[in-house]
């Protein structure tokens, strides 16, 4: 148990201490990783945790691009800036999320009791804004499913998204967001943790 999760703390949670110091006090961006490959079997358990995370009308706008080959590796980093290219080429597993902003077609199978309501979206700007919202939130519950798995996260912006989607999403019209890499954490893998704002100042009750 670290110090952040105090002993009240602990008792509010029904997972153990040791699991939560896993997926939120001691869990951190990784900016190194040790050369060990992530199985396919297990990033395709982390998008099965993924998906299972509540949205807005379940709508699932998020799309993942598992960047496997070398030449993809290298498309990616080539859009990126600073240290950003060297740390995607060096990953064991390397992740863009993007969003669908035509997500709401497929409203038939993901809100089947009430398909009607794909009307709402059908004005581009106001569909594009929930796509990209809820993308957002799904990428909160996939960096959780990564650390599920024993792996840590390092997600990185600093990248030119319409080059990135030329590069890989020009079929899909998917837009990207995000690139995340994955693996087990290597030698100084961590900067200094950051302040985080404490209840007092973030938290009210009305």
């Amino acid at each position: 148990m670290t110090e952040q999760l105090t002993a009240s703390a602990s008792e509010a949670f029904v997972l153990a201490p040791e699991v939560m110091d896993q997926l939120f006090f001691e869990a951190r961006s990784a900016n190194s990783f040790i050369d060990e490959p992530v199985a396919d079997e297990t990033l395709d358990a982390i998008y099965e945790a993924t998906r299972m995370g509540p949205t807005l009308m379940n709508n699932q706008p998020l799309r993942i691009a598992w960047i496997k080959s070398e030449g993809a590796r290298r498309a990616v980093a080539a859009t990126m800036s600073g240290s950003n290219a060297a740390k995607a080429l060096a990953a064991p597993a390397l992740a863009v999320l993007s969003f669908d902003p035509e997500w709401h077609e497929t409203f038939e199978y993901f809100f089947p009791h009430a398909a009607e309501r794909k009307a709402m979206f059908e004005e581009s700007t106001m569909r594009s804004s929930v796509g990209s919202n809820n993308a957002w939130l799904q990428a909160g519950y996939f960096m959780m499913a990564v650390r599920a798995a024993g792996l840590a996260v390092g997600p990185m912006g600093g990248f030119d998204h319409a080059a990135l989607d030329a590069a890989i999403n020009a079929e899909t019209g998917y837009k990207s967001f995000l690139i995340v890499n994955i693996g087990k954490p290597g030698e100084n893998a961590w900067f200094q943790r950051l302040p985080r704002h404490e209840a007092d100042f973030a938290v009210r009750s009305l």
